[in-house]
């Protein structure tokens, strides 16, 4: 109940409102409140976002700063396998003579994997995709080419382990080296005759070595050799050493560079004790200086010359 004071009876009369005067008041004041609310409403949304979204665009940001991260890590990786692949052509082929693998080689295959990643609909995750997959692609034609390497380098081991690379008579042993190879006339014989190797002259029993890896194909007496051994280095490669008093290995044994396979004598058709030495290439004899030379020093190759330089003949 509302007053108001009355002039003229000088009293507070009680005031009396009509119904239909306080539905009109009570719509003004609905209709301000809702006009207010909305205002408001409107002004938040346009001013804040709401918070699933806030909350959302802060994950959608920490995605992006980690396929960022993840560019970079794909960028570096490729880095990495572009110096390996330049070691592998231009260090690794060149030592084991093999062709460098071409560009077309080594991107077989992309053009496959890229048409794979044109489903997926976000740009930022396809780049990824395809950059990845590109990676993936020259990492396995590189592991094929290290495997190709590993198999080269196996066999060129072996064949470098199974040249006749060291001289089958230390020269401590040494007292001369008769380096006539070819024809010659036979000291015994008494005509010309093919030299088809080289004469190393050392005291009875001085030790002979396996100029290379190999395998004993003949442990035998031969009335023109003597006590001789012969062996197969593999790769077209066979030596032959002649004369000794004894060996001591027989056929089918494996040898390595370096064993000793007798001993210095003078067995078979020889005037002194020594021992002959024949190095043959796909069947054909080669002169065995050609092969040991490689692996003197110079001192030891000079001293080698010296006593080579001291005699002509042969002794077989």
């Amino acid at each position: 109940m509302r007053y108001i004071y009355n002039a003229e009876t000088c009293k507070y009369e009680p005031v009396i409102v009509s119904p239909k005067d306080a539905a009109k008041k009570l719509f003004q004041f609905l209709a301000i409140t809702f006009t207010l609310g909305v205002g408001g409403l409107i002004y938040f949304n346009s001013t804040f976002a709401p918070v699933d979204e806030t909350i959302q665009t802060q994950i959608n940001q920490g995605l992006k700063a980690e396929w960022q991260v993840l560019y970079k890590q794909l960028d570096r990786a490729s880095d990495q396998l572009h110096a390996l692949e330049h070691n592998d052509d231009q260090n690794y082929r060149v030592i084991l003579d093999l062709e460098p693998l071409d560009q077309s080689q080594r991107e077989a295959g992309v053009g496959g994997r890229e048409k794979a990643s044109e489903s997926i609909m976000y740009p930022l995750v396809r780049q990824a995709y395809e950059q990845a997959e590109k990676l993936k692609n020259r990492l396995e034609i590189e592991a094929q080419s290290l495997q190709q390497l590993q198999e080269e380098l196996n066999k060129k081991e072996k064949m470098w382990a199974s040249r006749p690379a060291i001289q089958p008579v230390s020269n401590k042993d040494l007292t001369r080296l008769h380096t006539l190879f070819g024809l010659r006339m036979h000291p015994l014989l008494g005509y010309v005759r093919p030299h088809n190797g080289l004469d190393f002259t050392a005291p009875q029993g001085a030790p002979i070595y396996a100029t290379g890896d190999g395998s004993v194909s003949i442990a035998q007496y031969s009335e023109s050799l003597g006590n001789m051994v012969f062996v197969d280095h593999g790769f077209g490669l066979q030596t032959r050493y002649g004369h000794m008093t004894k060996s001591i290995v027989h056929a089918g044994e494996r040898v390595k560079r370096g064993q000793v396979i007798g001993y210095v004598g003078n067995t078979g058709t020889s005037v002194g004790p020594h021992l002959h030495y024949e190095v043959l290439y796909q069947g054909t004899y080669v002169n065995p200086i050609n092969f040991f030379q490689r692996d003197l020093n110079n001192r030891e190759y000079e001293k080698l010359i010296e006593i080579g330089s001291q005699s002509v003949t042969s002794l077989d």
